[in-house]
């Protein structure tokens, strides 16, 4: 029987309040973690879901620290203020999941730029930035028997070109970080670093409830699945990347999404 496991390690998670990020701290809490390190930008939700997590630990017998600690990382300088406090905690970084990210919809003519812009900023600047901030407690982890991994959370959206509600900053910035990841991955690798990027489809979070709500049987349909996707579908995928059992995978793309990526969507947008 193959026992796949983070025993031991140490995690930090952007954007993990709620959502994908939340999914995959759940997974770490009962897959053997020593810490994880979850940020958002308030710190009433890092609290919120400290206290579930702890709780979870708790009820199942798990030894975890849960370090809650908010900031806006699409903020150049509370970024590395958040780095130099998370630098006292811990000495090594195992696995980083850059998660945060943002959506903004609008018809084409009447979408702001600034929305735009803002977009960018937390889904391609801060996930660049996370990296190269923590790249070297990163170091410190990795070995070439177990390397430390980077995951860093990116789109469906990145590989189809179908409509997506007018989100045309968020299409751009997932087939942006997808590409940083590859990048990265050839750089990282030699240093016991790997990096690899998850691309989710539509799972019923708090970003998709446009979607959800308004577009269910649409998207329904249109997978090959015929469902959304369940926190289980992340979790199971991030906890193999960052296994024992994944040493040898680096710069891949992997679709969550039941097929979705294969054959795109019907036009989504209301506009």
């Amino acid at each position: 029987m193959v026992d796949i496991n983070v025993n031991g390690k140490v995690a930090l998670i952007t954007g993990g309040s709620r959502g994908i990020g939340y999914y995959i701290a759940e997974s770490f809490v009962l897959n053997g973690a020593s810490t994880i390190i979850i940020t958002s930008r308030k710190q009433d939700a890092c609290d919120k879901a400290k206290a579930e997590l702890d709780k979870l630990s708790k009820e199942n017998g798990k030894k975890v620290t849960i370090i809650s600690l908010a900031c806006n990382i699409a903020d150049d300088k509370a970024f590395e203020k958040f780095y130099q406090e998370v630098s006292t905690k811990i000495d090594k970084l195992d696995i980083l999941i850059s998660n945060a990210g943002a959506a903004y919809g609008e018809t084409l003519l009447k979408h702001p730029i600034g929305a735009v812009r803002k977009v960018l900023d937390l889904n391609v600047t801060a996930v660049f930035q996370s990296v190269q901030l923590f790249h070297p407690l990163l170091v410190n982890a990795g070995t070439k028997e177990d390397p430390a991994r980077i995951i860093i959370t990116s789109s469906v959206a990145a590989s189809i070109a179908t409509d997506f509600g007018g989100t045309y900053g968020y299409l751009a910035s997932k087939a942006a970080v997808s590409h940083l990841g590859k990048n990265l991955a050839t750089q990282l690798g030699p240093q016991n670093i790997n990096v690899n990027i998850i691309a989710p489809g539509i799972f019923p979070t708090k970003m998709s409830k446009y979607l959800v709500e308004e577009k269910t049987d649409t998207l329904i349909n249109d997978n090959p699945k015929r469902r959304y996707g369940r926190k289980e579908d992340i979790q199971n995928a991030v906890l193999w990347l960052c296994s024992q059992q994944s040493n040898y995978i680096n710069g891949i793309s992997l679709p969550i999404d039941g097929g979705l990526y294969l054959v795109g969507t019907s036009k989504l947008s209301k506009f």
